[in-house]
């Protein structure tokens, strides 16, 4: 069955098809949760919830994405809304003083390993660590960052360069075996 043919059914509340289009995405989805959320009940719970209201919203999606890039922008808000219900608000700065530099190189002198990579992202300061995952792991650019965090798009990118640099910094510490 195709996945049009199945998003249909899903829409008309079969719950057949409904189950089917779950176990499709739910792995993926539970992923890009606990990139976020760091907790595996906690992802489970952002997962579902973003099911139900996919499933609810089933009428709005027009299929100019696919059904899994869709979803994953749902998986990610719930993820930032559960966040933000943690207390773990996004402080949005006024920095239109701040002249911004784009730099776009990414490159580090030692070869690194993406675990080490990881590490340092998790280590990063919440307010650069999502920007950083938005932007490297799940592509997206600053307006679309922007208007999942809720933040100018000038803050988005002074995130994104301080979070390059601290990143950076914590990288060359594990390199030469001072840091972590």
């Amino acid at each position: 069955m195709l996945e049009i043919d199945l998003i249909e059914k899903c829409k008309q509340n079969n719950r057949k098809a409904q189950m089917k289009l779950y176990n499709m995405y739910c792995d993926a989805m539970y992923c890009i949760a606990m990139r976020y959320v760091k907790n595996a009940d906690d992802a489970k719970d952002v997962m579902q919830e973003s099911f139900i209201k996919a499933f609810k919203k089933l009428d709005q999606f027009k299929a100019e994405v696919t059904f899994g890039s869709w979803l994953k922008r749902i998986v990610i808000n719930k993820s930032i809304d559960f966040l933000k219900s943690k207390r773990q608000y996004f402080v949005s700065l006024n920095e239109s003083f701040v002249q911004l530099v784009d730099d776009e190189n990414w490159e580090m002198e030692s070869p690194l390993d993406i675990a080490d990579v990881k590490l340092a992202i998790n280590k990063l300061p919440d307010k650069y660590r999502y920007v950083v995952m938005l932007y490297l792991i799940e592509g997206y650019d600053h307006e679309e960052i922007s208007q999942i965090l809720e933040i100018t798009n000038t803050t988005s990118r002074t995130h994104l360069l301080r979070g390059k640099q601290k990143l950076k910094s914590l990288l060359k510490e594990r390199a030469y075996g001072t840091g972590y």
